[in-house]
Order: structure tokens, then sequence, then C-alpha cells
């Protein structure tokens, strides 16, 4: 393997391996390369059978440990293609006991130019298929789901980290699973751009020294083995811009955005107990010891591991702009970078979600008198009974809660009867649009 012997001298080398789907990915498409070329009569049967087998054993990861080139080589790709070619030309060789050439019958009709950014494509549709869709669609059911649990829990409104109107827990979970819901919607639309494949395009986009119909056959292949729906693309387009996979990185980053804004809510209203919010609590948080030093301090440790992942994905969605903006004329050239990156940003957001939604979601117990309280003491409820008491006394009850007193004390020092103030304080008409009478 005379190339990925010597590019090491030339690359980079960092440690970093590609992902397992990218390397999975590089297989599929020696593979249907193999079997198309065979069946136009271009390459031998016993030649093509070999690729085809040693291609499997590259997809399925006994071979990865002759995957050697670092991701930081160079840009369009050609280090993995060349070091794949070479594992499967020597493999398929033992395989077959016929000599089988890495360029002339593993890269049969194919570039470094097209595959790879094939390759990367497949892998990321695979990620997000596999993984990526399903953590998202399942937070979304739970978020539901405790939403219409809680829809009658109500709780102090905060805008500026600042006392307002009240709403329901409930009605803050259904606002989370709204914003992922349309996240799903983005990622299956996005998804469809990112699976239109420019293999075929060789070189240079042209298909200069590839069959005719190699391209269309060569990706029927690919439907064959991954089950995933890819389709010819534009091969000049997907050869020399990865915007569509930058696409799904920015879909990634809006996710990751989202994650770290409930996570930051989830962190608040578990603040405390004592000195802080405490609206809720999470029983799982409580297995493991919070504090070295502080015995029986719980921490939201769930909670801010995922905005620790919200971070990474936002800071490789970062590095993807660069990623995507190398290259001039025919050829993009942050082809590696932004493959592993976007794989990884799948890795990182599903397990973000999966964690957060098992062990923080679906856990999460509210406070439900604490909350209740926390409603009936704040200033923003004096707008809300003046049409009921009169400017003048609402005028009086807001300097009382400014003293301490709750909306209630104010109430009955002023000498209204409990059921009156029980009706005055009915939060459940204030959760919903309607005027106070």
């Amino acid at each position: 393997m005379k190339y990925t012997e010597t590019a090491p001298k030339l690359f980079m080398n960092t440690g970093t391996k590609f992902h397992r789907s990218i390397i999975w990915a590089m297989g599929v498409v020696k593979l249907a390369a193999a079997r198309a070329n065979a069946s136009l009569g271009l390459l031998d049967s016993r030649v093509a059978e070999g690729i085809e087998k040693a291609a499997r054993e590259i997809m399925e990861g006994n071979l990865d440990n002759l995957i050697t080139l670092d991701v930081f080589q160079t840009g369009s790709g050609t280090g993995l293609n060349m070091n794949v070619n070479e594992v499967i030309a020597e493999r398929a060789s033992q395989l077959t006991g016929l000599r089988v050439h890495p360029n002339d019958h593993v890269n049969m009709g194919q570039s470094s130019n097209d595959t790879v950014p094939t390759a990367i494509r497949i892998a990321a549709t695979k990620q997000v298929v596999e993984k990526l869709r399903p953590a998202l669609t399942e937070i979304v059911t739970s978020l539901r789901s405790k939403g219409d649990e809680y829809a009658s829990v109500v709780k102090a409104g905060r805008t500026h980290l600042r006392d307002a109107m009240p709403v329901t827990f409930g009605q803050e979970l259904h606002a989370y699973a709204d914003a992922f819901d349309h996240d799903i919607s983005l990622l299956s639309s996005t998804l469809e751009y990112v699976k239109e494949l420019p293999l075929g395009g060789t070189a240079t986009g042209t298909g200069a020294n590839s069959h005719p119909k190699f391209r269309e056959l060569a990706i029927q292949m690919i439907n064959e083995v991954t089950g995933l729906s890819f389709k010819p693309g534009h091969t000049f387009r997907g050869m020399r811009f990865l915007t569509d996979l930058l696409t799904l990185s920015g879909v990634m980053r809006t996710v990751a955005v989202e994650l770290f804004r409930v996570a930051q809510d989830f962190r608040l209203m578990f603040s405390g107990p004592f000195t802080a919010i405490g609206e809720i609590d999470l029983p799982t948080q409580e297995e493991i010891a919070g504090s070295s030093i502080m015995p029986g301090k719980t921490n939201p440790v769930t909670v801010e591991a995922s905005m620790l992942i919200s971070a990474q994905v936002i800071g490789l969605d970062h590095a993807n702009q660069f990623a995507s903006s190398l290259g001039e004329f025919e050829l993009a050239m942050g082809v590696p970078l932004i493959g592993q990156n976007v794989v990884t940003q799948v890795d990182l957001l599903s397990e973000g979600l999966n964690k957060f939604n098992q062990l923080v979601i679906k856990g999460v117990v509210p406070n439900v008198d604490r909350m209740r309280r926390y409603a009936e003491s704040s200033p923003a409820l004096v707008t809300a009974i003046s049409p009921l008491v009169g400017y003048d006394k609402a005028s009086q009850i807001g300097k009382m809660l400014i003293k301490g007193m709750s909306i209630r004390e104010a109430l009955k020092e002023l000498g209204i009867d409990n059921s009156k103030i029980d009706e005055i304080l009915d939060l459940r008409k204030l959760v919903k649009p309607g005027l106070q009478k």
C-alpha cells in the first residue's frame, strides 16, 4: 500500500481517525461502483466479486485498523479514497487469488473528487435517519406528554428574569416541543438536498473516464445496499459546493441552540432548593454526588452536560462555515473536515437529546405549591386584578407587595373575604386569552 505508507509524511498526524460511518460509506461506494462496472461489462466478474467482498468487510468494520490516514489531509479527501482503494485491492487479491489494482479496478470510473463528497453525504444521511431524527421525535413526544400532564400547573411567568404574568408549566413544555418539532421538518427537507450525490462526476464533474450509464447504475446499487433513496445530483455543484451539508450543519446548530435554551430553563427551575427558584425536582440527578466536598449536594449534571454538547455542536458548525468555503473553481477543499464534523454533530446531538429526554424530561416533578406561591406573589398580577378591585385598591396592593406581602395577604388586609379572593386569584383565567371582569 504505497500511497497509504507515504502519505502520512505529508498529511497531519493528529490521531483524528475517520468516523465509522464515513468508512462504512466509502465501502458502500466501492461496492456499488464494482457492481455497476461489472454489469456494464467493464470489470471482470471475479475481480468485481472480490472487490464487493472486501468492500463488505470495510462496511462491517473488519478492516478499520487499516484505514489509518488522518482527517487533516488533502482537502479533496484523496488520502481517504486512496487508503480505501489500497485496502480493498489488497484484501480482494487475497480473496480471489487475482491481482486487483487499487486504481484500475477498485477506483474504476471514479475519482477522489466525486467518491469522497458522495461518501460523506451517504454517511451524514445514515446518521441523521438512524440517530438524530428518532432522538428528536422521542423528545417531542415526551415534552408533549409532560405538557399535557402538567397543563393545569400554574407558575410565575418571567421575562428578562423578572416577574411577569403567569403561565402553566404545560404551556412551557409545549413550547419546547413545538420548537423541536419544527426542527424535524427542517431536518427532513434538508436531508433531501443532501441525498443528491455527485458520484459519476469523476475529476471535474464531466464524468470523463466513466461509462455514460455508470452514474445511474452506481447510485441505484447504493440504494439497494442502503435503502436510503439517494438520487443523482448536479455533479458540478455537488463537487464544488458543500453548502447542502453546511445547511444540515445549520439545522443541527439550531437544534443545539434550542437544546441549550431548554436546558438553561430547566437548570434555573432546578436551582435551590431553598435559596433560589426550586420549582422542579429531577430525581435522576440525585443518583450521583454533586460535590466532592459538600455532602448531599445535588446538581443538574445531565442538564449541564447537554449544554456542553450544544456548545460543541455550535462550534463545529462554525468550523463548517470555513470548511465549506474552501476551494476554487471545480472542487471543494474542505471535504474530509466537514464530513467528519457533520457526522460528529449528529452523534453529539443525538446523545444529548436522548439523555436529556430520558433523565430530565421524563423524570421532572414540578413543585406545584411553590410554583403557585410564586405566581400569586408576582407584582404583575396587580395589572390583571386592577379591573376587579379598582385602580386605587390596586395601587395600595402594589405598595404592599413591595413590602413583601403576597397578593392574597394584601387582599385580606384590604378586607376582601376569602371567597372573593379565590375568585380574583383564579390564575387559570390568566393563562389563556380573555378579559378580566
